[in-house]
């Protein structure tokens, strides 16, 4: 079957978003879309999954015109997508077997048929089966991990009909395993005559997986090749219409004091006995595997989880950190993983967005607003930061991935912490900016600031960080230097090596 959008327009509020875009693609094919943050290719899927009816164009599966104006049509259609983000698309309250099946759940109450429970359970084991995954099917869904709930998804996508199935940056949550197994499920799934549409931003990925790419930028297409027609350094000139200097701003070499000192911090879960000291100046790196408790310790130091035993000291000063509230009042600043949701709020403006961590500073007498300082203020760090978008007042929901990350960086640069924690920051972010937050990064070392930076990204680690610790089931097992390592050695030590 052969999927073909033609002249596909779409606008929003002051933004055309895509402007007569051509995209075919055809089943048992694997396609990559990819483009710059803001270039229009989740736009364009949405389109195609039945999120956007505003659009002008027209759609054709096999030369047959279709008008795709809901999800349920697009689902009828055959057509499936899995969105990067896991969270708001996982129903935590019900088992694994029922989010699994949930289409079909949903599609027997509407007929008012009676949901045979015991079946659905064994249906939806066969399915986690036939993709090789151990995931017990009567497990609550709020229980899993990210990776087993973006598994978990995936599951649901081809539990039903599935002509054309959109991964939205499907590996970002996943290790090296289960990015090899979603590979091997992936390339199964093209064999059996399904369509795979594979966004992503990791370059190797798409090097080792996709037969075809597409290339879009500022909402219009670039480009359409096979995959052996083109390499990496071209498919980046192609996304920002540019060649791409040197990603990483050269390291801050003079560092001061010690800012923070944390010693035998326990969660009594995840984190175990983790000691690690930053300077002002610095950029500390956390590395690990997915699951290697990266996360968690960030939020223990933010006071978003509670610890059993240690302390942490920020300039000589020992820390209670019993809230988020508490941290930020003490001069600790977090950017999480799930910027939709926990870094942004994504219904409301850039400019709320921006404020809301410092509202003081722009209150008056008796509680009032001051409604042009924060305005003046946000346009300021638009300006700064290079957000895209059309003006301060559009909701976060409306900008891309990366610049929703700018704005969960935006808001603490305005409250002026002493120590910044950035936890995967440039998760589902593309290389042009990645690197303007490289530079954000370098700039608060620049200006004295401790920054602690968590990725599983080890290329990111060993180009931005001045020392790293590496995280093994909880715990730092090792302390080095970044500039007298290498990522092999970086692997190593995240995989257990002693």
């Amino acid at each position: 079957m052969k999927l073909q959008m033609q002249n596909i327009s779409i606008e929003f509020p002051g933004v055309r978003a895509l402007n007569d875009v051509n995209f075919s693609t055809k089943t048992g094919s694997i396609h990559a879309l990819i483009g710059a943050n803001g270039a229009g290719k989740s736009t364009l899927m949405k389109v195609l999954s039945g999120a956007h009816d505003h659009y002008i164009g027209e759609i054709q599966l096999d030369g047959k015109k279709v008008e795709i104006r809901t999800p349920a049509h697009a689902q009828k259609l055959g057509i499936q997508t899995v969105y990067q983000e896991v969270d708001t698309a996982i129903i935590p309250s019900l088992t694994v077997a029922e989010n699994i099946m949930l289409n079909l759940t949903v599609q027997a109450m509407e007929n008012k048929h009676w949901v045979n429970w015991k079946q659905l359970f064994k249906d939806a084991d066969a399915i986690l089966s036939g993709m090789n995954l151990r995931i017990p099917v009567k497990k609550l869904a709020g229980e899993l991990s990210l990776a087993e709930k973006q598994l978990v998804l995936i599951a649901r996508a081809i539990s039903s009909k599935c002509s054309f199935l959109i991964l939205d940056e499907p590996t970002a949550p996943l290790s090296h395993t289960e990015t090899s197994e979603l590979f091997r499920i992936t390339r199964e799934l093209a064999k059996r005559n399904v369509g795979i549409i594979f966004i992503s931003h990791r370059m190797p990925e798409i090097f080792e997986l996709c037969d075809e790419i597409t290339i879009m930028r500022n909402g219009e297409l670039v480009i359409k090749k096979g995959i052996p027609e083109v390499d990496t350094h071209q498919v980046i000139e192609y996304m920002l219409g540019r060649k791409l200097e040197d990603q990483f701003p050269t390291r801050v070499s003079s560092v001061g004091q010690t800012l923070l000192e944390v010693e035998g911090l326990t969660d009594g879960d995840k984190v175990k006995n983790a000691s690690l000291h930053v300077k002002a100046g610095e950029i500390v790196g956390l590395a690990g595997l997915v699951g290697a408790g990266k996360t968690e310790l960030c939020k223990a130091l933010f006071g978003a989880t509670r610890t059993t035993s240690g302390t942490v000291m920020l300039k000589g000063r020992n820390l209670k950190l019993t809230s988020p509230h508490a941290a930020v009042k003490s001069g600790l600043a977090l950017v999480p993983e799930e910027r939709r949701k926990e870094g942004v709020l994504v219904a409301e403006s850039v400019t709320s967005n921006l404020t809301a961590v410092n509202l003081k500073k722009f209150t008056r007498l008796l509680g009032f607003i001051n409604r042009r300082a924060e305005k003046n203020t946000a346009q300021e760090y638009i300006k700064a930061l290079g957000i895209k978008t059309s003006s301060e007042n559009a909701k976060v929901e409306n900008l891309s991935g990366g610049n929703q990350q700018k704005v969960a960086i935006g808001r603490w640069l305005i409250a002026d912490a002493d120590v910044y924690i950035f936890d995967e920051p440039t998760k589902g972010v593309d290389v042009g900016a990645k690197r303007d937050i490289f530079e954000l990064i370098a700039q608060l070392a620049a200006q004295g600031k401790g920054v602690i930076y968590a990725s599983s990204e080890l290329s990111e680690i060993v180009g931005i960080t001045n020392r790293v610790y590496v995280l093994y089931d909880g715990e730092p097992v090792k302390e080095l230097e970044t500039a007298a390592t290498t990522e092999e050695e970086l692997l190593f030590y995240s995989t257990g090596g002693r």
